[in-house]
């Protein structure tokens, strides 16, 4: 329990001197956890994420408490005040702290203690999150119960007071409960300029990876897109017999709401991203409500496994060219194709071949390479049912064979472009006695730019 400061009313100045602010000690954080659920209004605090506890000392003795933690997800007052967008808000929240606990304890209250707290907190505030975090904290804010206090120490420390909250708690991810106690909210930067800061179009590199790279993508498309894009898939025909909560059609849309959204595709991350739709989304998406709860879920993991291996490949690829046609128009003519192989991330080894266009990033088809076969077989399956007329197929080494570039020219109607390599004497040999040396056409390294005026041959310039 804190004890009386023994030090006479006319000797308070020595105090505000030698006060030390310091991050508390591992070992002491239930002490710490104590002194708040004895003394603060609000009682313990157990934040998710990042966050620092301080300490306010002077000789040993602890004088007054902080924490600081992850910023609210949402404040009208606070986005309008920093004027950031919605992606950058969701990007570069990390950087925005709360002050989620301030206490003095009690035969420690005297005049102007508070603000000096704060004033030292906020001095190596963003410094301890950089060592902790790797990144620095630009603005705090915090919440002021004005039923109980004022914000008298945060207004004498340089905080801004933007408004009032509505009055609501967050009791599920997306449930709110109105609690009739609106708080005042008060903001302050710990570095110039921070709010513009905030609103660049870009971070520095460094920051960026650290920072916004970190942050779980979620589901933006609105309720009318996300039908929309289920509608593509309907198509598709559904393998089970008996469908209880999500459509196949649900499930590949938000697969696809996935891809769109830049975020992973494995099993377990799939379930991570459908759990962050909204109840809203979901209805869209065509998922059935729980008659228990009345709620529309997201489905687990085992869900998105099921569907992914069991799904008409080729049918669902017809769906996403009719949809990519729909969205970006027709396949280009008479442009570069290009096939490559890959080994799917989350799949156990197993390997896809795709034909694109590299220019525009246009996809024409994908085909699985078969358990113990390779790229070849897989290319030309694929060049079966892709209308490649007119289009120069380029393919690496491995394909460089004859019933390829027979069936490229002959029944797809294109030209090739493979790679020889030294393993293949005979043809290099052949193609070194009839064709031209490569540096002709491709020289090693670029020639150095003339003077003006100046031909070829390095003569100089005469007379017009």
């Amino acid at each position: 329990m804190s004890k009386p400061i023994d030090v006479p009313q006319a000797d308070e100045r020595i105090v505000l001197e030698e006060l030390q602010v310091e991050l508390v000690p591992l070992e002491d954080l239930p002490r710490f956890q104590s002194l708040l659920r004895r003394h603060h209004y609000l009682g313990g605090i157990k934040p998710v994420g990042q966050r620092l506890y301080y300490v306010a000392a002077w000789r040993g003795q602890w004088l007054a408490l902080l924490v600081f933690c992850a910023a609210a997800k949402h404040l009208r007052h606070r986005e309008k005040w920093i004027g950031w967008t919605e992606a950058q808000r969701r990007a570069r929240l990390g950087l925005v702290a709360n002050n989620a606990r301030f206490l003095v304890l009690p035969h420690c209250h005297y005049p102007n203690l508070a603000t000096r707290v704060m004033s030292l907190c906020l001095a190596r505030l963003a410094g301890d999150w950089q060592a902790r975090y790797g990144h620095p904290v630009w603005v705090a804010e915090s919440f002021v119960d004005t039923q109980l206090f004022q914000g008298t120490a945060y207004k004498a420390s340089g905080w801004t007071q933007l408004g009032s909250t509505q009055g609501y708690g967050r009791c599920q991810q997306d449930y709110y409960v109105k609690h009739d106690r609106p708080k005042a909210l008060f903001v302050k930067e710990l570095k110039k300029k921070a709010r513009r800061s905030l609103c660049v179009e870009h971070l520095p590199a460094a920051l960026a990876a650290v920072v916004e790279s970190k942050v779980p993508p979620r589901p933006t498309l609105r309720a009318g897109e996300l039908r929309s894009l289920r509608a593509h898939f309907a198509a598709v025909p559904d393998f089970r017999g008996r469908v209880e909560k999500y459509p196949l059609s649900s499930a590949l849309a938000m697969v696809a709401c996935a891809h769109l959204c830049g975020a992973p595709r494995g099993h377990r991350d799939l379930k991570a991203f459908a759990r962050r739709f909204t109840q809203a989304q979901l209805c869209a998406l065509g998922v059935r409500r729980e008659a228990k709860t009345g709620r529309y879920p997201s489905p687990s993991k085992a869900t998105f496994g099921r569907v992914l291996c069991a799904v008409d490949p080729l049918r669902l690829e017809e769906a996403l060219l009719e949809w990519q046609r729909q969205v970006r128009g027709a396949a280009p003519q008479e442009d570069l194709l290009a096939a490559d192989g890959k080994a799917l991330r989350h799949a156990q080894g197993a390997q896809v071949v795709t034909l694109i266009h590299p220019a525009s990033q246009y996809y024409r088809g994908s085909q699985l390479v078969e358990t113990k076969s390779n790229e070849i077989p897989a290319v030309r399956q694929l060049l079966e049912r892709v209308e490649a007329a007119g289009c120069l197929v380029g393919i690496d080494a491995l394909h460089t064979q004859r019933d390829t570039a027979r069936q490229i020219v002959q029944e797809a109607g294109a030209d090739f472009l493979l790679t020889v390599k030294a393993n293949q004497k005979e043809l290099r040999q052949t193609l070194a006695q009839r064709l031209p040396t490569p540096e002709q056409f491709f020289s090693p390294s670029p020639a150095p730019a003339a003077p003006l005026g100046a031909d070829r041959a390095g003569e100089k310039p005469g007379p017009d």
